[in-house]
């Protein structure tokens, strides 16, 4: 397979992706080929550390990454999980240039499609439809941290168990379980109360 061929096909994930939002031409394939670089991270690899300024944006093909803070005391708080089909980066970071407060790294050896800040921008000069593609990405976004700080606020721990497996489906056989504690800010030992209750048969 030409080297042409097989960026094409590494590519074909987020093409679909794409199209599903807004057809694309085969100039934009192209572009689309062109800008974003594939990338593996091992399990536990680092896509992003607290100082450093976010530079990629990234959307995983295959695998699953964590965004988290890491407290004064060493806990980890999990803001978001992203697996296949997922996009993940620290937004103000990469579009404010600044450094980042939170740290992304591999639960799994991920492979992800990248794009940089520059090369983003230019995608956007070059095709204007993608500019519109990445502002509905970044609106939903919005509204799913949006949703995730009111249940932080309001909800009750197995409400929001509820919602992760909503949400998270696929992931909640896949992810140890200390992993989705530290979502949802309980214990494991709680969390595995929650569990057996959900698992019984209702009455």
């Amino acid at each position: 397979m030409d080297k042409d061929r097989l960026l094409q096909t590494q590519a074909e994930p987020l093409l679909d992706h794409f199209q599903k939002m807004m057809p694309l031409s085969n100039t934009e394939k192209q572009l689309i080929t062109d800008l974003f670089k594939p990338r593996l991270y091992r399990k536990r690899q680092y896509v992003l550390q607290e100082g450093d300024t976010c530079n990629q944006c990234n959307f995983v093909v295959r695998g699953c990454l964590r965004m988290y803070k890491l407290d004064t005391a060493g806990n980890i708080h999990i803001i978001q999980f992203a697996s296949e089909n997922w996009w993940i980066m620290d937004i103000g970071s990469f579009h404010g240039r600044t450094p980042s407060e939170l740290n992304i790294d591999a639960l799994e050896d991920t492979m992800v499609l990248q794009i940089s800040h520059e090369n983003l921008l230019s995608l956007y000069l070059q095709a204007p439809k993608f500019d519109r593609i990445f502002r509905v990405l970044m609106e939903n976004s919005y509204v799913a941290l949006q949703k995730r700080l009111l249940q932080n606020i309001s909800a009750n721990a197995e409400e929001k168990y509820l919602s992760f497996i909503q949400t998270y489906p696929h992931l909640t056989n896949r992810l140890p379980q200390t992993q989705i504690a530290s979502f949802l800010g309980i214990t494991p030992e709680f969390l595995s109360r929650l569990r057996n209750r959900q698992a019984k048969p209702k009455s």
